[in-house]
Formats: structure tokens, C-alpha cells, sequence
């Protein structure tokens, strides 16, 4: 080590000038390298944004339903809804689930997902298309109900399944 306290690769000390091009050439191969991803990251966006795949999807969804005005709704400010109704049987399966939650109209947790998971209480199976939503049906319940186009904020399709999950916050 010399008075500048660099070392080379081979363990000898490196003057000041050679720390300067190192750490210019290292800077440059930086820069480069970022630019090819930036680059490689930018056309996979484009090509995901022209095949409509731009926005990021989870494979576990988690909303917090509450009543306004005697309807269950909810807000997701990320899938730019604000007190998105359930309705057409939605929300009457959602009265049957939360029945043992207390409190549940000031708000409650509602995990779904179109894979199973672990605690998952619910499926509901799909039915029919039908004015922009999905009709899905629970043998637990014995209900049907309707999802609006909203769906398609969480999901491509209409998942063949959803599995739901209902809890405390």
C-alpha cells in the first residue's frame, strides 16, 4: 500500500492517477451495463404494454370491504376504485360469511385468489359472462352472485375459481 492507500488486483499499490482510469473505466462499464438493461427492461415494457400485460398483478389479492349507505364496497386506490359495490347475490354471500365477525360493516379483511391457499374458506366457481361481469356460484353457500368488470383489475380472465378468505381487521 502506498501513501494514497489503493491496491491493485496483483496486491501491488496503484498510484493515484491508475485509481483515477480504474475508477473511470469501472464508472463507464457501469454505465453501460445499465443502459443495456434500462434498454432490455424498456422494450419487455413496450412489448407488455402493447399486448395489454403493462400493469402488475398479484397472485394473492387483499381488499377491505365495508357498508356505505347499506352496501358492501370497497376501495383500492392502486386499482383506482372507490366504493366499488358487491352486488347482485355478491353481497348477500357477504352478509352469510361475516355473520361471525363482529363489527364487520366498519370494515373487514377479504383475501381471494384464483389458486388455493392456506385458509382459504371459500371457492366459488365460475358460471356464465354475462353484461361485462361473471356469475360464479358457492356449493358451501349455495349462492350465486355476480362480479362486475372490476375483476378484471386483479385478473386477465375470469378465473374458473376463486378462492376467498374473510377475517377481522
Amino acid at each position: 500500500m502506498n501513501g494514497t492507500g489503493g491496491f491493485s488486483a496483483s496486491g501491488r499499490s496503484m498510484t493515484t492517477s491508475t485509481k483515477r482510469r480504474f475508477s473511470s473505466s469501472r464508472s463507464i462499464f457501469t454505465a453501460v451495463l445499465l443502459s443495456f438493461i434500462a434498454a432490455v427492461c424498456g422494450d419487455h415494457r413496450v412489448a407488455a404494454a402493447q399486448k395489454g400485460l403493462s400493469r402488475v398483478m398479484n397472485s394473492i389479492n387483499v381488499i377491505q370491504p365495508y357498508k356505505y349507505h347499506g352496501m358492501w364496497v370497497f376501495d383500492d386506490p392502486a386499482a383506482g376504485l372507490v366504493r366499488e359495490p358487491f352486488v347482485s347475490g355478491i353481497d348477500t354471500m357477504i352478509d352469510r360469511v361475516v355473520a361471525g365477525i363482529p363489527d364487520a360493516a366498519d370494515g373487514f379483511i377479504l383475501v381471494f385468489s384464483k389458486t388455493p391457499f392456506p385458509g382459504h374458506e371459500l371457492r366459488l366457481d365460475w358460471r356464465r359472462e354475462d353484461g361485462g361481469g361473471n356469475w360464479y356460484f358457492t356449493d358451501k353457500l349455495q349462492m350465486e352472485g355476480w362480479l362486475c368488470p372490476a375483476l378484471f383489475k386483479y385478473f386477465d380472465s375470469a378465473p374458473r375459481n376463486l378462492y376467498v378468505q374473510v377475517k377481522r381487521k
